[in-house]
């Protein structure tokens, strides 16, 4: 909590602090329970919070992204997460058709994006599109909520009245054109500031999420400590793996990244240990990424390969969901060795040499595995800081020398810089692994 400025006297303290707390706590009063007439509509039922659909009790198991959507019911999954307006409408329909909700995201520019809050021309613009997008998919069956604004921010200060005025206009408006389905924003992990500011500053969310990774084992004791401020319910609205940005790195600051297999274990272990489910104002979770992404590797995130593969996690999932294990595992891949060491021993190659590459298992596997090798540049240039590259970086297919089963030999590229070399393992049941292991050509 701020202290209180030394200048009011001591005595006057008790009975300025209980009426600023009723204030403070006043004004951040729960919103009045929604009428039970919506098609959704989160209701408090003695300490729990409960999301409800169609009348009916409705925890969210989710994943996010835009695709797999019979995928993912076949995992126990019912709900898919999106935070774009592109395509939405072949979304809602291609989700419904598979069993599958929808929480549509309304993106907005960044809350520091003051030159546009300022420019009435292109508020309006805005405006007029979320509501005509608000109008268009309201009624269909497969959405869930709308989510404005994905880690937008929600800052403190003055300067900023035009973002939450224009924010808290967005929000009546939706409130007001779909009364039937919750609003919620996105937040990049437990951010307190930013709670302060959407109980203080915006009018109407029925409930926050978060995306959060790293993070994640600290939420419960987060939440408990600052109850005291919000107590009300949430969604966590992307969780996984640490990401590229929060990881062990290279000597040259490549991050590492573990194999499909150990990725798996560490979301069940996560999940497991640190997701809140047993806390009252817990309504689900969105696993990231359901799909096939670039955000430093193309395997990172992705639990699917560009084909369409399933990764190890994918049936993590739906053990989570269902209590079910999957009919047929994902191949028992270990790891990966160039030149006999992993990636943490900071690998330097020489320019033009030819190197060797293994992937081990741990257990014995037939010889209907396939494995394809990729060499490919660092994904290490982006425009802007914060941004990840969208394209995975054009393959050097033609170092490749020589494929063995579980081995390959390759000629390390003749430009100096940072690599990575994959292997992709794919079996005969739509299931995928993968290992990279990034290295260094340092000309002499």
């Amino acid at each position: 909590m701020h202290r209180i400025t030394p200048y009011i006297r001591a005595q006057r303290w008790p009975a300025l602090a209980a009426a600023a707390l009723f204030l403070l706590l006043a004004s951040c009063s729960t919103p009045p329970v929604p009428s039970k007439e919506r098609k959704v509509y989160i209701d408090r039922q003695d300490a729990r919070y409960v999301l409800f659909r169609d009348k009916k009790p409705f925890i969210i198991k989710g994943a996010a992204g835009f695709s797999n959507f019979e995928a993912l019911h076949a995992a126990g999954g019912n709900t898919i997460r999106t935070w774009d307006t592109a395509g939405l409408g072949d979304v809602l329909d291609r989700a419904h058709a598979s069993g599958i909700a929808v929480i549509a995201g309304i993106p907005i520019p960044l809350s520091r994006s003051l030159g546009f809050y300022k420019d009435t021309a292109r508020v309006t613009a805005l405006y007029n599109a979320c509501h005509a997008l608000v109008n268009r998919y309201k009624d269909h069956p497969a959405l869930l909520m709308w989510c404005l604004g994905n880690e937008v921010d929600f800052p403190y200060r003055p300067r900023f009245r035009p973002f939450y005025k224009t924010y808290n206009r967005l929000l009546e408006m939706i409130h007001s054109q779909d009364p039937d389905h919750p609003v919620t924003t996105a937040l990049i992990n437990f951010d307190r500031r930013c709670i302060y500011n959407i109980r203080w500053k915006v009018k109407g969310l029925d409930l926050i999420s978060l995306n959060i990774f790293g993070e994640l084992p600290n939420l419960e004791r987060d939440l408990k400590n600052f109850s005291w401020f919000w107590n009300g319910p949430f969604l966590i609205s992307e969780w996984g793996i640490n990401g590229p940005w929060e990881t062990e790195t290279t000597a040259w600051g490549a991050p590492i990244e573990n194999t499909s297999n150990k990725k798996a274990e560490q979301y069940l272990q996560r999940y497991t240990d640190h997701m809140p489910v047993d806390n009252p104002r817990f309504l689900g979770a969105c696993i990231f990424y359901w799909g096939q992404k670039q955000e430093v590797t193309h395997t990172w995130f992705s639990l699917f390969s560009e084909n369409g593969a399933a990764s190890p996690i994918v049936q993590t999932m739906q053990q989570i969901w269902t209590g079910q294990p999957p009919t047929h595992k994902a191949p028992p891949l270990k790891y990966m060795l160039l030149e006999g060491k992993g990636a943490r021993d900071n690998i330097l190659l020489g320019p033009g040499t030819v190197n060797a590459a293994e992937i081990l298992f741990d257990t014995a596997v037939g010889d209907s595995l396939r494995v394809t090798w990729e060499i490919v540049p660092e994904d290490w240039y982006t425009r802007y800081r914060g941004d990840v590259n969208a394209r995975k970086p054009v393959v050097l297919d033609s170092l490749l020398l020589s494929l063995k089963g579980n081995k390959t030999s390759f000629r390390a590229p003749a430009k100096e810089g940072p690599y990575r070399i994959f292997a992709t393992v794919s079996d005969a049941y739509g299931n995928f692994v993968s290992a990279n292991t990034p290295f260094y050509v340092v000309a002499p």
